[in-house]
């Protein structure tokens, strides 16, 4: 296997874990069942020490670590996962979780559109249909949601798509290690909940479900999912990320018994079916690139 098959295993294998530990997420924050400010405060907090200690163990062990935010791309990146903490944790408290996860989906049409602009990777016909289709289902959704109050959550959900996907462009121009800088950047969440807490005072009825979240949930999923560009492309990134478009909601309704509304399945229907559709085209396409560049050897 080629050094380049071997990276490209790497980053599916990386982005694979990351994404079905993220399906987890939205159901133990509910499970967790409290202040969102309070939630925000523990999660990121873990999160920030958690990152740290592995941080300072590598240092140790390996006599060299990653550097936790690699230079101003660093923390171009680190603000964006910030602020997608942010808005992310406002979008869970103000909307349903069905339209979350579809939103959030939206990451990688705003990651071709961001790559098409500042990368000059222009997107190919398939790309822009999937994205015409996609503008259909999330029409679909957020007409849903007017009136329903359920609005402002769905527009804090496409703002935590749109930072996630800035955040992946940045990691792919500039081919750094990023997987610490999406770790430490939480520590602005963290700080801007606990001013809020100070405030409002601290309630988590059910601890326990968030420690497990901040500890091991967020970590895992983070790292693997901000390293995963490094070795594959955008699109099949987040294809991964699709993992918690169809399976948090499943969760949520084993647990909670939640059931979307008809027009937020219609939509979401749409809109997964349009990037299921657009990954599997871009994995197929780069795997006749790569087998058109391998060396062809005589019979």
């Amino acid at each position: 296997m080629s050094s380049l098959d071997r990276n490209h295993a790497k980053g599916l294998a990386l982005t694979a874990i990351g994404g079905l530990t993220l399906t987890i997420d939205i159901p133990l924050i509910r499970l967790a069942d409290g202040d969102k400010w309070s939630i925000l405060m523990v999660r990121s907090g873990l999160t920030v020490t958690v990152a740290l200690m592995a941080w300072f163990v590598m240092r140790r062990l390996a006599g060299r670590a990653p550097p936790l935010v690699p230079g101003r791309a660093g923390l171009a990146v680190a603000a964006l996962y910030a602020l997608s903490a942010l808005t992310f944790i406002t979008a869970v408290y103000n909307t349903s979780t069905a339209n979350l996860v579809f939103m959030l989906a939206f990451n990688s049409m705003f990651a071709a559109l961001l790559s098409w602009i500042f990368l000059k990777e222009q997107p190919r016909p398939a790309t822009l249909m999937a994205m015409a289709a996609m503008l259909v289902g999330v029409t679909i959704i957020v007409g849903d949601s007017i009136g329903t109050g359920n609005l402002f959550g769905d527009v804090m959900a496409l703002a935590a798509a749109f930072m996630l996907a800035a955040a992946i462009t940045i990691t792919r121009g500039s081919g750094k290690e990023m997987g610490f800088a999406s770790l430490v950047a939480v520590a602005l969440p963290f700080l801007v909940a606990a001013v809020m807490v100070g405030q409002s005072g601290f309630r988590i009825d059910a601890p326990l479900w968030i420690v497990l979240n901040g500890a091991v949930i967020i970590p895992v999923s983070f790292f693997c999912l901000a390293t995963g560009p490094r070795y594959i492309s955008a699109p099949e990134v987040a294809m991964f990320y699709l993992l918690e478009t169809v399976l948090a909601p499943v969760w949520v309704w084993l647990i909670f018994r939640e059931m979307p509304s008809t027009q937020s399945l219609i939509g979401g229907t749409i809109l997964v079916s349009a990037l299921v559709s657009h990954s599997l085209w871009q994995l197929n396409a780069g795997r006749r690139r790569r087998a058109a560049g391998a060396p062809r050897h005589p019979p």
